[in-house]
């Protein structure tokens, strides 16, 4: 049952519509070191006479098992925690599980580009992390010129490339924040137009991809 034990390991929780939290987590390898095992955990709750049931939208058994497999990843291939690191894993389909430290996301692509719109595809994840990261930079400017961020809202409107390669072509950020004095806008438009993930699309990172493992580059 669910436990804060330190057998198992980067555990990850799901709460459900139908009052189950789940645990999935792995043991780690000093505990079995020749063969790994996930671990799926859950409470015993008053009402339960003989079994334990579990009842799933589809929206959380594609959740769960993203979960799943991204701990199984983990077993099939341990490593150590390394920071930046993001892993993807397929689930069915076109839907892939995203590994972020203890998280678990998904992307999915849209029904006429033959997915099953389940998850928000990877551009609109890519759009997401510069909207994301505006909310953080202006909230954390407001933070600290103790101003509330009650009506703070970003929005992000991006158009793709007609011609190749593929990308996106551009995007337009509006920042919404009715509780901020006409002299403070000037320093919350410089803080969000430096915030990390745009600073990352103005100077773009060397990308290398590799195959198998290997220090090999694909070329692109």
């Amino acid at each position: 049952m669910l436990t804060d034990e330190p057998r198992t390991t980067t555990q990850q929780l799901m709460h459900t519509a139908c009052g189950r939290t789940l645990a999935v987590s792995r043991f780690p390898p000093e505990v079995l070191p020749d063969s790994g095992r996930v671990v799926l955990d859950t409470l015993c709750e008053p009402y339960d006479t003989g079994q334990v049931w579990i009842s799933l939208t589809p929206a959380e058994a594609r959740h769960l098992a993203g979960m799943l497999l991204r701990q199984a990843a983990a077993v099939d291939h341990p490593r150590a925690p390394c920071p930046g690191r993001i892993e993807v894993d397929p689930v069915a389909g076109d839907l892939y599980a995203i590994g972020v430290r203890s998280h678990a996301l998904a992307v999915d692509q849209p029904v006429d580009a033959g997915g099953a719109d389940s998850a928000p595809t990877p551009v609109e994840l890519c759009a997401s992390a510069l909207a994301s990261c505006t909310a953080h930079y202006a909230g954390g400017y407001l933070d600290r010129h103790g101003l509330g961020r009650d009506g703070l809202h970003v929005t992000a409107d991006y158009t793709m490339a007609q011609d190749r390669p593929a990308r996106i072509a551009s995007v337009s950020i509006e920042v919404t924040a009715p509780d901020l004095p006409p002299e403070r806008e000037a320093g919350l438009l410089a803080v969000v137009r430096h915030c990390t993930v745009k600073n990352t699309l103005d100077h773009p990172p060397d990308v290398r991809v590799s195959l198998n493992g290997t220090r090999r580059a694909v070329p692109s």
